[in-house]
């Protein structure tokens, strides 16, 4: 059974930094492309970033530059360092792994940032 389990959200001065953590068992991680992806209020949900395992990295144009995605594939871990938070960043965060047609989430985290 997959399980991603989320930590570090939180509250956060406009400008401020989080950082957020995902453990995933349950699954191949090192062949998986794991991500986050972040809902807000009314809002569809939308990929923040994600790393496949060549270790190549992808980002919303609204995070490029704010936002880092790594991963240990020793610790199965996937993590955010989200920096110069702004009100707009407020949501729900979901780790993400999708591996072999399947995708899997965590529960989310919710992080939010006030003006």
């Amino acid at each position: 059974q997959v399980q991603l389990v989320e930590s570090g959200g939180g509250l956060v001065q406009t400008g401020g930094s989080l950082r957020l953590s995902c453990v995933a068992t349950g699954i191949v991680f090192g062949a998986s492309t794991m991500g986050w992806y972040r809902q807000a209020p009314g809002k569809q949900r939308e990929l923040v970033a994600d790393m496949p395992s060549t270790g190549s990295t992808n980002y919303a144009e609204s995070v490029k530059g704010r936002f880092t995605i790594s991963r240990d594939n020793v610790k199965n871990t996937v993590s955010l360092q989200m920096n110069i938070l702004s009100p707009e960043d407020t949501a729900v965060y979901y780790c993400t792994a999708y591996l072999w047609g399947r995708r899997f989430w965590g529960q989310g985290t919710q992080v939010t940032v006030s003006s």
